[in-house]
């Protein structure tokens, strides 16, 4: 059980709120959220880069020379690994880089790694109401009486990701909004302060503790 206190609109502390979420015990806690952080980054590479081998490259049918009698040495294809334009050794091919890990090993690290943050945490009251337009001076004055810098990287949950919000925080470079039911081991390690409101707490421990 964990407890943070609230705050709302104008940074003031309003109460308190408790969330429970079962995280790994600690001498695993590392090991499980360091394999759940590689399949992430290790999934979301393309597989894609491919060269060709001296089979696959155009031309290079026809013998350059004769096998004796020039003095150079024997060559039976322009198109070898040791020539200019020629084919790549062991370069390269399209494949799958993609790691599996059980739902259930996914879910614990998610928890551990967000119990894990509860020191740069920071619970907000649904603010969604406060912005009646889109205002991205209004949402940086915001997070700065919530205590997160400009120069911070802030990680917004929300139980809902409303369009006034979106907008007002679209291109703030060093925010990234998300919403609770689409976390990743990644954005939660990567940013310096975490604000979740308290429906979208309510909704973390309704989605991951299942």
């Amino acid at each position: 059980m964990v407890e943070s206190i609230v705050k709302n609109w104008q940074g003031e502390e309003v109460g308190q709120k408790a969330f429970d979420l079962p995280s790994a015990k600690p001498e695993t806690a590392s090991h499980i959220v360091h394999r759940a952080l590689v399949r992430q980054m290790t999934n979301a590479r393309q597989g894609t880069a491919s060269t060709k081998t001296r089979a696959e490259v155009r031309g290079g049918g026809r013998k350059p020379w004769r096998q004796k009698g020039t003095g150079r040495a024997r060559a039976g294809s322009i198109r070898s690994p040791l020539w200019r334009g020629g084919g790549v050794i062991f370069g390269p091919k399209p494949r799958d880089f993609n790691l599996k890990m059980n739902r259930k090993e996914r879910r614990l690290a998610l928890r551990t790694a967000l119990v894990s943050r509860v020191d740069d945490l920071i619970v907000v009251e649904e603010f969604s109401n406060e912005l009646s337009r889109p205002k991205t001076k209004e949402l940086l004055a915001a997070f700065t009486r919530w205590g997160v810098a400009a120069e911070q990287k802030s990680l917004l949950i929300l139980s809902e990701l409303s369009e006034n919000i979106y907008l007002s925080g679209r291109n703030v470079e060093n925010l990234k909004l998300m919403p609770a039911d689409q976390l990743n081991v990644y954005d939660l390690l990567h940013a310096d302060k975490i604000i979740v409101t308290t429906s979208a707490l309510d909704k973390i421990q309704e989605v991951y503790n299942a």
